[in-house]
């Protein structure tokens, strides 16, 4: 008999439901719902609609029972750092985006507290200002955390609504590790780091790996997948099985570009600290890795410049083009500009280029500009592991565009294997199956 399991996997920018079987020896998906995901405006902060977001996760599973009504599994993945505070079984409302700037005063106390250099020595995290522990600290700061008992990341909060737990389900370790407040020796919550920021530590327990059950949703086992989506996503890669010895590389190409090596332990020196790699957890491993500017860029230059445009008209535009400005797509200032092309323009000045003249110079700068950055991330990557790589699977949206892959494979000097699949989702299923079959033994 046929199993069918529901991978809800939820982006920055959207959200998708994929139905998922084994057919001769292969995982087959199928689509079943899509939906609009985006950060609101409210009170000049950035915030997620949890509700909104709740009630578009109850009708995918719906459109899913419609066609498939013998579902056996669910699980949500989203992206990291953000989180949902709760007293008792009410949310705690606003519930806050990683690109808001309400961290800019937490940075610096955190860190007054716990300079960067230990900080990362303790939990191998890169430094990034909307990392869950600057998030948890601002709270804090404004009194949110007052009479708050208990807080869960996004995917956690989505299932434990889906099941009407109690108490809420735990942490889940791969999401947890996104937080900043994981040992990374131990892989559980540092409690000297919550000690000293003063947080309440009855709000730190245990944590749960990818496979746990949470309970049921209209007779569907609802369970923790990998609920980090880069977690589910090198999940998905059809990489060599194994850690030690391996010559791969990923990088999960989205919003944010996710650069990495699966590793066996975590790498905690001062180079990786001044490198601002991160590492975070995977499922019997150690994802090394460096959170790079993605397709956020060309996204916001699109929806300004040319909102009609598809996005192969844009990369070939972008192919004609001959413009040779570059710009550091690290940099700061293009997180939540105003105005991707105004910022790029300044900063291309800055570094003494003309401003683009076209829709084509603005992506060609954009897509060499990220390639760049991916080959000085790879070099990077060898030298902090003393490893010498030779092959880049690149999974996600980005792995649609040839031109960038091209450049990437310039860049980096790697064999780029590029795969435009749903390599979050197909992780995500495959956990399920796993726990499924281990629980039949």
């Amino acid at each position: 008999m046929t199993r069918y399991y529901l991978a809800i996997d939820i982006g920055a920018s959207s959200g998708r439901h994929i139905v998922g079987w084994q057919e001769e020896g292969a995982l087959r998906t199928e689509e079943v719902y899509r939906f609009k995901n985006g950060v609101t405006e409210a009170d000049g902060h950035l915030t997620w609609d949890v509700g909104r977001l709740e009630r578009e996760v109850r009708a995918g599973i719906d459109a899913a029972l419609e066609k498939y009504p013998g579902l056996e599994s669910l699980s949500i993945d989203t992206w990291g750092v953000d989180y949902v505070l709760l007293k008792e079984r009410e949310p705690v409302l606003p519930c806050y985006a990683y690109r808001d700037s309400r961290t800019e005063t937490a940075v610096p106390r955190v860190q007054g507290l716990l300079p960067f250099e230990e900080l990362y020595a303790r939990t191998g995290v890169q430094f990034q200002p909307f990392n869950t522990i600057y998030q948890l600290y601002a709270d804090k700061l404004a009194g949110r955390l007052e009479g708050v008992t208990g807080w869960l990341m996004m995917p956690e909060y989505l299932m434990w609504r889906l099941c009407e737990s109690a108490p809420p389900c735990g942490h889940e370790y791969t999401n947890a590790s996104t937080t900043g407040l994981l040992n990374a020796a131990t892989g559980e919550f540092d409690l000297e780091i919550i000690k000293r920021l003063g947080l309440p530590e009855s709000l730190f327990g245990e944590l749960c790996q990818p496979g746990t059950p949470l309970g049921e949703y209209k007779g569907i086992k609802v369970l923790l997948c990998p609920t980090h989506d880069t977690a589910s996503a090198v999940e998905g890669i059809p990489m060599e099985n194994g850690v030690e010895g391996t010559d791969q590389l990923f990088l999960s190409s989205g919003t944010w570009s996710l650069l990495g090596a699966k590793l066996p332990q975590a790498v905690t020196t001062p180079e990786s600290r001044r490198a601002n790699f991160s590492n975070e957890g995977g499922v019997g491993y150690i994802r090394y890795l460096k959170n790079i500017m993605g397709m956020w860029m060309a996204n916001n230059l699109r929806a300004e410049l040319c909102p009609g445009e598809d996005f192969p008209a844009i990369v070939r535009a972008a192919q004609e083009s001959a413009y040779p400005g570059l710009v550091d797509v690290t940099a700061q200032r293009f997180m939540a500009p105003g105005s991707m092309s105004g910022e790029m323009s300044a900063a291309l000045a800055e570094s003494g280029f003309d401003a683009p003249k076209t829709c084509g110079d603005y992506f060609r700068c954009a897509y060499r500009s990220l390639a760049k950055c991916y080959g000085e991330s790879v070099r990077e990557l060898e030298s902090l592991t003393g490893r010498k790589y030779a092959t880049l699977y690149i999974v996600g949206g980005g792995a649609k565009n040839d031109f960038l892959n091209r450049l990437t494979e310039e860049e980096t000097g790697l064999r780029v294997v590029a795969l435009p699949i749903e390599a979050t989702a197909l992780g995500n299923l495959k956990c399920q199956i796993r726990a499924e079959e281990e629980s039949q033994c």
